[in-house]
């Protein structure tokens, strides 16, 4: 449909995601634009890597850092050409320190109102040492940025420096990951966690919430991650108290998982287009 040029239309909010190329589209930049679309923002996004699952071993990953230049252009012209109207940004895979670095440079460049940051710790394929190097990196670099943090069963772990293996464990691993960043915490127990339910802990300081749903099947499902931490920008971006942005993305999510999309990977991903 055609629309003239003298017809005015609600200017939507300007969501950009910080994230890696991921090629089957279930995961990564493609679901984050594909979250953001569904729930009305104006999705934008700087690559930092391309990973490719590879069907010939195990479908592991095989992961390609973007030059770091290339990623401080990509975010020079976003940032120059939204100036003014781009406060929200997720970040997800960066993948290696330099990256890291430099994202980070461009963060401080402007004011945000919200950074979310889905702080993907591990990608399969990387070699430890670096995987370690990247894993401190970000802790010292962006998690300090944070206004709103969704670290995973794993990545909690990591963040809080304990066990999890309960409900009570989220709920102190949140706490602690606010104690030491400040920001907003949405812990996801997931599958990971025994019991019937899908459980994820929210605590901002004050307000602890456990967010429940049951759990569609006892295997994770890919983008799940991404599309809850894209959900949550784009609400927050909207203008969605942090709660409330937890809630419906969580909501968001369960119903993207019950429309899974099968392939001939061992895994399926996430369709966010379920109500379309």
């Amino acid at each position: 449909m055609s629309v003239s040029a003298g017809t005015s239309a609600p200017r939507p909010a300007v969501t950009l995601t910080i994230a890696g190329s991921e090629a089957t589209g279930g995961a990564g930049a493609q679901a984050d634009l594909k979250t953001f679309q569904e729930l009305g923002t104006y999705g934008i996004t700087a690559l930092t890597c391309i990973v490719a699952f590879d069907p010939k071993d195990n479908w592991n990953h095989r992961f390609t850092p973007v030059d770091a230049q290339v990623i401080a252009d990509q975010l020079e012209a976003i940032q120059t050409c939204y100036a003014g109207s781009l406060d929200t940004v997720k970040i997800g895979m960066l993948g290696s320190p330099a990256t890291i670095k430099t994202v980070s440079s461009a963060l401080k460049s402007q004011q945000w109102k919200n950074v979310v940051l889905d702080p993907v710790l591990i990608c399969k394929g990387q070699e430890p040492g670096h995987a370690l190097d990247t894993d401190q990196a970000l802790k010292a670099e962006v998690l300090p940025l944070a206004t709103f943090v969704t670290p995973n069963h794993f990545e909690s772990e990591s963040l809080s420096g304990m066990a999890i293996n309960d409900l009570e464990d989220l709920k102190e691993a949140a706490r602690l990951i606010h104690k030491a960043s400040g920001a907003v915490v949405l812990a996801k127990g997931g599958v990971r966690l025994e019991g019937p339910d899908a459980l994820d802990v929210y605590y901002d300081g004050e307000t602890l919430e456990v967010l429940s749903a049951p759990k569609v099947g006892e295997v994770a499902v890919s983008g799940a991650g991404c599309s809850l931490a894209a959900a949550i920008t784009a609400e927050l971006a909207k203008g969605a108290a942090p709660l409330e942005a937890a809630r419906t993305a969580k909501t968001f999510v369960t119903e993207g998982i019950k429309a899974r999309v099968s392939s001939n990977a061992p895994f399926d991903a996430l369709w966010q287009g379920f109500a379309g």
